[in-house]
């Protein structure tokens, strides 16, 4: 009579479970992004064109301040991975290309070098250093939050590809931060020890003021 019951039971419960689970959440980019994510678009209007994102085959514009490019595959150019808990991108680092320290709040990285070499590296929060030249084929993780750069180490462009655990990880570049904001300038001499004048030069050349 136990066995019985039990197997009802369970049959219950996972045909229930399985009934509240939705394939995919396409996201509606016509409404607001929460922290759950993006409203799910309504089956019938979801195409298989919002599972495919053709935006990395073509190389970015490399020729700015930092001589790099970045083009995203997030959910916002790429809404079928709302949920889905990952995102892509790609790197173009024309020499002497440099992507600045930054973090990605809501997100661990993975790198996959295909073209040129890069030095890649990031600092651990006890201030520990792991960098590396990588080449052709060479995968580096950079684990979420912490301060990472990639920069050039060849004499062509270099071309990476980018894969994040989150849909949307974020981004705060530390150069922008400090140098490219309204923040005074006594008040970040305060907290950088850097000199005045140093600090005006680098907020002229980021776009900041104060």
């Amino acid at each position: 009579m136990m066995l019985p019951t039990l197997f009802l039971i369970l049959s219950v419960l996972f045909s229930s479970s399985h009934a509240s689970v939705q394939d995919f959440c396409v996201a509606s980019l016509n409404g607001p992004e929460t922290p759950a994510g993006f409203a799910c678009k309504t089956p019938a209007k979801v195409t298989v064109n919002d599972f495919v994102f053709s935006g990395l085959g073509a190389a970015g514009n490399t020729s700015n301040i930092i001589k790099a490019a970045v083009t995203p595959a997030f959910v916002s150019q790429f809404p079928g991975l709302n949920g889905l808990g990952l995102s892509g991108g790609r790197l173009d680092l024309a020499p002497g290309g440099v992507i600045p320290f930054h973090t990605h709040p809501g997100a661990s990285e993975i790198l996959l070098v295909t073209q040129g070499s890069i030095t890649a590296g990031f600092i651990s929060s006890a201030n520990d250093v792991y960098y590396k030249t990588l080449k052709k084929g060479d995968l580096m993780v950079f684990p979420q939050g912490l301060l990472h750069f990639q920069i050039s180490a060849a004499g062509i462009t270099s071309v990476a590809f980018v894969f994040f655990s989150s849909p949307n990880p974020g981004l705060q570049i530390t150069d922008f931060a400090l140098f490219g904001n309204s923040l005074p300038t006594p008040l970040v001499a305060g907290t950088t020890f850097l000199d005045p004048a140093t600090i005006k030069k680098l907020k002229a050349v980021l776009g900041g003021t104060g």
